[in-house]
């Protein structure tokens, strides 16, 4: 008996130029999610300059990120490193008390110059704490791709956690608060007394973990995460990711079964928000069904997003691509995938544009930088970095994750009249 879906299917493994952004740009969401917190990246203006882009942060702002900058006599060994991070952190707490996390990130200068920062964090750690907690992660390109941040932020976060012997849910991933209060609720209904999200809104309130913890991840991309929490003997719940009123459904039934929540009690408690989520979907459906859709590899959301397209709205994959392709945490998205769907790992870029072209595919997700070539070929794209920065996961947002694929379609469909029209000079 053949597998289901693309569980067993072949996956093409590229190994080339990769256009991606480095895992610092994590920071940018997480230092929204974590109310308390500072990421302070030791790296080079470049990291700087990168940040404050991606942000878009107004002059104005006091945003809780920041860059110790590498300077020509740090990577000379000119000065000592740590003195300058010292003086660096010190300036910081004086003039931010109110930070109660600190997390000191990598980047690519530092891991040239073998700054061992976890060592760093822990004196500093222990010279400020107990006011001020210090961790440390990578956020290096040479390490990380665009969402391994928020996996190696969770990760460093998820071996300090306390110890807990009480049976309870833990769903892991930076999701908007909007989106965390929705399934809350969600769970709360169904019964569910000990529900926590990591990471917290405060660092004081990060969850605690133990044996009897079991963890439902709400992100794809979180491995070292999810090998974290299970070396403190937490267990995995496996299950689709939730995206869309069938992912979202999948997830939210695959919880209430490990936590023992009636069959009953929890078709009741969700039946309301999947009945909406359905409706606006089907009246997204016309709009992308029959299209076909190109994944260019990017953020790991990739796999559960062809399957929400392709099962809900009717898409037809031409190609997921994704940097990573973890199959252990995918398996249940894998075996929903339509039959015959092309996979790849990794990325070669040129290879990949070529298999665009010449699929030419109805849309492309792809990253800044291949959009407006793509766009010039009249291939039309859609962002990856919209899908991360935006509110998609749930019920409630289904239809506003449906229409940001539509939207580019609509775009076009709307522009078709004028470039038909002949062109007339100004003078008439």
């Amino acid at each position: 008996m053949s597998a289901p879906g693309c569980t067993a299917a072949p996956v093409l493994r590229e190994r080339g130029q990769r256009e991606v952004f480095c895992g610092l740009t994590g920071i940018v969401w997480m230092h929204r999610k974590i109310q308390d917190a500072f990421f302070l990246v030791v790296g080079s203006r470049t990291c700087a300059h990168l940040l404050q882009s991606a942000a878009g942060v107004m002059i104005f702002a006091e945003p809780r990120f920041g860059t110790a900058i590498i300077e020509e006599r740090d990577l000379a060994g000119m000065a000592d490193v740590d003195d300058e991070l010292d003086r660096v952190v010190e300036r910081l707490v004086a003039r931010r008390p109110d930070i109660r996390l600190l997390f000191l990130v990598g980047s690519c200068p530092s891991e040239v110059i073998k700054l061992d920062l976890s060592r760093a964090a822990a004196r500093l750690d222990a010279v400020h704490a107990p006011a001020l907690r210090v961790l440390n992660y990578s956020g290096s390109g040479i390490e990380t791709t665009f969402t391994e941040g928020e996996d190696a932020c969770l990760a460093a976060l998820a071996r300090t956690l306390p110890a807990a012997d009480e049976a309870s849910l833990l769903v892991v991933g930076a999701l908007p608060d909007v989106v965390e209060d929705q399934f809350a609720r969600l769970f709360a209904a169904m019964g569910m007394a000990r529900v926590a999200f990591l990471p917290a809104r405060r660092s004081g309130d990060m969850p605690a973990v133990g044996p009897k913890t079991r963890v439902l991840l709400a992100q794809p991309f979180l491995r070292d995460t999810a090998a974290a929490l299970a070396d403190r003997g937490a267990s995995r719940i496996a299950a689709p990711f939730p995206f869309g009123a069938e992912g979202t459904t999948l997830w939210l039934r695959a919880a209430a079964a490990a936590m023992g929540v009636a069959d009953a009690a929890c078709e009741a408690a969700i039946a309301p928000a999947k009945a909406r989520a359905e409706a606006a979907l089907a009246r997204m459906r016309p709009a992308l069904e029959g299209r076909s859709i190109f994944f260019f590899p990017d953020s790991q959301l990739e796999p559960p997003l062809a399957r929400f397209l392709a099962r809900e709205l009717g898409m037809r994959p031409v190609e997921v691509g994704t940097p990573y392709l973890h199959r252990e945490h995918l398996a249940e998205e894998l075996a929903l995938l339509p039959e015959g769907t092309a996979l790849s790992e990794g990325q070669d870029v040129d290879r990949q544009l070529d298999r665009c072209r010449a699929a030419r595919p109805d849309l492309a997700v792809c990253g800044l930088g291949l959009a407006n070539p793509l766009e010039a070929e009249g291939i039309r794209t859609k962002w990856a970095i919209e899908l991360v920065f935006s509110p998609i996961h749930g019920y409630e947002q289904a239809a506003d994750l449906a229409e940001l694929f539509a939207r580019p379609l609509e775009r076009e469909r709307r522009l078709a009249p004028l470039a038909a029209a002949p062109f007339r000079e100004a003078a008439e």
